[in-house]
This record gives structure tokens, C-alpha cells and sequence, in this order.
């Protein structure tokens, strides 16, 4: 009871230091940042559910690797963070947020895959502007959002929600949050998820 309890007061106290910090670091680029205004918060239909088995993919990463769901079954634990759009303002907020509770994904045995629709040259422009990232960042652009599309998080003017989805070690789908597309998905409620796979 200890160890959750501490867990959630740093979780409580990395959450209330991300959008001071992060807030801060879009300063530096907001001129980048694409405003895109009020986007609908669901514009797709899940194809999957708690459960399921993830659908596995291939999708290349700003790293130059080639990486696969299935390269971390039986080894870790997976988050999938799905967001709609490289230089835009949440995103840009939501991503080198994660950078502060790495340290819970170790925790909890797992790993973090950053996924968009965006092309490889964007996403690292775009990455290099946010500072380092300590996952995977990989590009879902061709064929167009096929992974979104599997998923069923591709919305219908191409870009995907904002979507993340807790996948056990053996591959099965333990959680889902498609999250309104204007606002971060809550730590707490991650971590929480998480420590539910120990």
C-alpha cells in the first residue's frame, strides 16, 4: 500500500510540473505549432477492445529501425500513444511530458511507441524541436494510417485520435483511452493502468 501510494504522489507531482515545463518548451517553438482550433473529440469507430489481441505492425522510427509490436511480446509491456498531428499544440505538450515519468514505465516493465501519420523527415524535425525523447517515435504515413486504421483510431481527415492502449506481455489489449483530441490524456490514470500488469 506504501509503494502505490508514493507511486501516485510522484505520479500527482510529475503531472503538476508537466504543463508548467512543457508550456515553457512550446515557448521556444510556438511559432512552429500549426493551430489547428476546435477538432470533434471522436471522429473514428474502435475495431479493437479490451482483450483483443493488438494487432501487430511494422511501422519505421525516426531512429532509422525498423519496429514491430510483436518484438516486445514476452519482454515488456506497451504503451501505444497514437496523436493526430506533428506541430501541433497538445502533441507537442503531451510527448516530452512522458520524458519526466520515464522512470514509471520502468517501474511497470514497459515501453512507450510514439506513433503518427507523419512522414520520417517531419517527425524528426519536429522530435529535434520537442528535445530528446527517450521511445520510439515511429511514422504510420504509408500506407496512410494503416496502423490507426487497424486500430480503429484513424479519423476521417486522415490524422488519428488521441489514443493510448496498454498492451500486456502477451500481446493482449488491457486498456484504452481515446481521449479528446484538445486535451492530455491523465498520468495518474496511466500509471495506474500499468501497475496493474506487476
Amino acid at each position: 500500500m506504501r509503494k502505490t501510494s508514493s507511486l501516485i504522489i510522484v505520479v500527482l507531482i510529475a503531472a503538476l510540473s508537466v504543463p508548467a515545463w512543457a508550456q515553457t518548451h512550446s515557448e521556444a517553438y510556438k511559432d512552429n505549432i500549426y493551430v489547428t482550433g476546435e477538432l470533434k473529440p471522436v471522429d473514428s469507430v474502435l475495431k479493437v477492445k479490451v482483450g483483443d489481441r493488438a494487432p501487430d505492425f511494422l511501422l519505421p522510427s525516426i531512429a532509422g529501425q525498423k519496429v514491430t509490436l510483436s518484438q516486445y511480446r514476452g519482454k515488456k509491456n506497451v504503451v501505444l500513444s497514437f496523436v493526430p498531428a506533428a506541430w501541433t499544440p497538445v502533441c507537442s505538450d503531451q510527448w516530452p511530458g512522458y520524458n519526466i515519468v520515464k522512470d514509471l514505465f520502468e517501474r511497470s516493465d514497459a515501453v512507450l511507441l510514439g506513433i503518427t501519420v507523419d512522414n520520417i523527415p517531419t517527425l524528426y524535425a519536429w522530435t529535434n524541436q520537442m528535445g530528446k525523447l527517450w521511445f520510439p517515435v515511429l511514422s504510420d504515413f504509408y500506407p496512410h494510417g494503416k496502423v490507426a486504421e487497424s486500430y480503429g483510431v484513424l479519423r476521417s481527415d486522415g490524422t488519428t485520435e488521441r489514443a493510448l492502449f496498454v498492451i500486456d506481455k502477451k500481446g493482449v489489449i488491457r486498456y484504452i483511452d481515446v481521449h479528446d483530441i484538445n486535451k492530455r490524456p491523465s498520468l495518474e490514470v496511466l500509471v495506474r493502468e500499468l501497475e496493474k500488469l506487476k
